[in-house]
């Protein structure tokens, strides 16, 4: 049936559940229906899309690891020079490490095999190619999760809840 968007008591995106420990959640009165999608679970029971928790819960910051799924689904799987999008993405240091580039968020971006050869060991602006997006640190693991959704096509509720989308 889908998936339900966990709002803090501030209105800060938590997490993503089913629909139906959500629906837990909202009869044991833990969190109270904000969006629905216009189906019912049974008869003057809405299917939510979002729910918010009726207490604040500390999170503890986690760290998004820097794998290549991850940059890849960053810069929307597209070559950030030209913007080509295809299967056969590499990824490419904004300043390269022979010239002491590290290997972090803001210094790695995906660039196709073309562009990639092309810029060299050479800064962007050195190659006369410029970025498309500056490359920066994701805000949170959860808005990869949302961002996946939305650009779906599914959950367009959730937009308005996470901030960068």
């Amino acid at each position: 049936m889908g998936k339900v968007l966990v709002l803090n008591a501030s209105y800060e995106p938590l997490n993503i559940t089913s629909w139906r420990r959500a629906v837990v959640l909202l009869i044991k009165g833990k969190a109270e229906q904000v969006e629905h999608n216009g189906k019912y679970v049974y008869s003057g029971f809405p299917l939510p899309t979002v729910i918010r928790l009726r207490h604040y819960v500390r999170v503890p910051y986690k760290e998004i690891p820097l794998t290549r799924k991850n940059l890849l689904h960053r810069d929307s799987h597209s070559c950030q020079y030209c913007g080509y999008s295809g299967d056969d993405l590499t990824l490419d240091h904004v300043i390269p490490r022979s010239r002491g580039g590290g290997d972090s968020w803001e210094n790695i971006v995906t660039a196709c095999v073309r562009c990639n050869v092309k810029k060299g060991s050479r800064t962007p602006k050195e190659a006369n190619m410029p970025l498309q997006y500056q490359p920066r640190k994701p805000y949170s693991s959860l808005y990869f999760e949302v961002t996946k959704h939305v650009k779906n096509g599914v959950n367009q509720e959730w937009r308005k809840y996470v901030i960068g989308i």
